[in-house]
């Protein structure tokens, strides 16, 4: 039988990098939809992974982005357009696609669809989805994968009620009251090459406050992002004042960091040890990459308490790596608000996570925002259902660069 375009929706407890692999390698068959003897290829974060670990490892690359930049150096939106044209200029006769709209703004969401309709006529698209509402409108054969057996349809409701009980747990030590404000641009434009990136940026974040910073790709988040928490140069000589510090003016990338608890949806690729979820939690004590000095009782008690209101305490001592992506986020969070930090930086925080996770997800982030002193900055283009920020920082590009306007998102 002519395989057919299809779409195939992940419930939660699926693991959906190995059901890519599996429809890829021809073990996992697929109702009205045989791919044996074709050429395939993915699209997927996997597969940018993949050419990423090329790149470091050979030190040149084969994709370019259309700045003609790395992917290693490029954001997640940058990425998946260089991935596809990529793809594409190998000519194969089914592509699967999973995660399609991650990290993309709307534009671009619809660049991708319009080009993945015109080449579905002579390429078999296979979509993998966890998010119901991003199914390619031009594939009509779906189905839901559940307990590896295919059901006819979108079949998995999403259970909104999801919570978590108790409250957050307060830090070992009284975190002392940070200066207002705890991050301030006046004025801030910034260029590279000659061109302009943002300009005339003036934002403030105080104590608590939740922010959502928004706008296209391509558009300076991530050159925000990386003034505020890594060590862009950009950053130097700019009116800009972290921490009641001005940038520049003495202060060690580990002054600032040590403040921030951070996190996006490629950090999982930094922990591929075999450390226990309970080491992965009090490794945030002291920002490294594993555990390498002894526990003090008050630390493993209170990464006690964020499992037990993660509901993982009863499995403390399984693997990290061995658990769910859902379950990797909330663990990641946890550790990277063990200390209560003044700012934690979510970037694109849910990206690849299902319909059911996000809500669980988003739910522990309204938690931290209602019930800490920590301010939160939030990154994405997906609008997630019941995340409640109480300010919204959205970039305007321009011809002279991308300007920003503040709104109250409570309004």
């Amino acid at each position: 039988m002519k395989a057919t375009n299809t779409a195939i929706y992940v419930t939660r407890n699926c693991n959906k990098d190995k059901i890519v692999q599996e429809v890829y390698n021809g073990h996992l068959l697929i109702p009205n939809c045989n791919l044996q003897n074709l050429n395939g290829a993915v699209y997927s974060t996997l597969t940018i992974n993949d050419l990423i670990k090329e790149e470091l490892i050979h030190e040149h690359y084969d994709v370019a982005t259309e700045n003609k930049i790395s992917l290693a150096t490029s954001s997640g939106g940058q990425q998946k357009k260089a991935l596809l044209n990529y793809l594409l200029s190998k000519n194969p006769d089914y592509i699967i696609v999973d995660d399609v709209f991650d990290n993309l703004d709307i534009a671009s969401q619809q660049a991708i669809v319009t080009t993945l309709q015109q080449i579905a006529h002579r390429i078999i698209i296979i979509q993998i989805l966890n998010r119901k509402k991003d199914i390619l409108p031009f594939i009509t054969n779906t189905f839901t994968l559940k307990d590896n057996s295919f059901i006819a349809g979108l079949t998995e409701d999403v259970n909104h009620a999801i919570h978590f009980t108790g409250t957050i747990p307060a830090p070992l030590h009284p975190c002392p009251v940070q200066q207002n404000p705890l991050v301030q641009f006046t004025d801030v434009c910034v260029s590279y090459n000659n061109v302009p990136v943002i300009k005339n940026i003036c934002w403030q974040i105080n104590n608590g406050e939740f922010w959502q910073l928004s706008g296209p790709n391509g558009s300076g988040k991530s050159t925000l992002l990386s003034m505020i928490f890594g060590d862009n140069p950009k950053a130097y000589g700019q009116n800009l004042v972290l921490f009641g510090i001005r940038k520049g003016s003495g202060e060690s990338v580990w002054d600032i960091k040590e403040k921030i608890g951070y996190f996006n949806s490629s950090i999982t690729r930094q922990f591929d040890r075999m450390d226990s979820i309970e080491q992965m939690i009090i490794s945030g004590f002291n920002d490294s990459i594993g555990l390498y000095i002894k526990p003090t009782d008050l630390q493993i008690k209170l990464a006690a308490q964020w499992l037990q209101l993660l509901k993982l305490h009863h499995v403390k001592h399984q693997p990290f790596r061995n658990f769910s992506l859902a379950q990797q986020r909330l663990i990641l969070i946890a550790r990277a608000m063990v200390k209560h930090p003044p700012l934690l930086i979510l970037d694109e925080p849910a990206a690849g996570l299902d319909d059911e996770s996000a809500v669980l997800f988003t739910s522990l982030v309204n938690k931290i925002a209602a019930e800490s002193n920590t301010a939160i900055l939030y990154v994405s283009h997906r609008v997630e259902n019941g995340l409640s920020p109480d300010f919204i920082f959205e970039l305007i590009p321009g011809t002279d660069g991308s300007t920003g306007i503040n709104s109250n998102a409570k309004k």
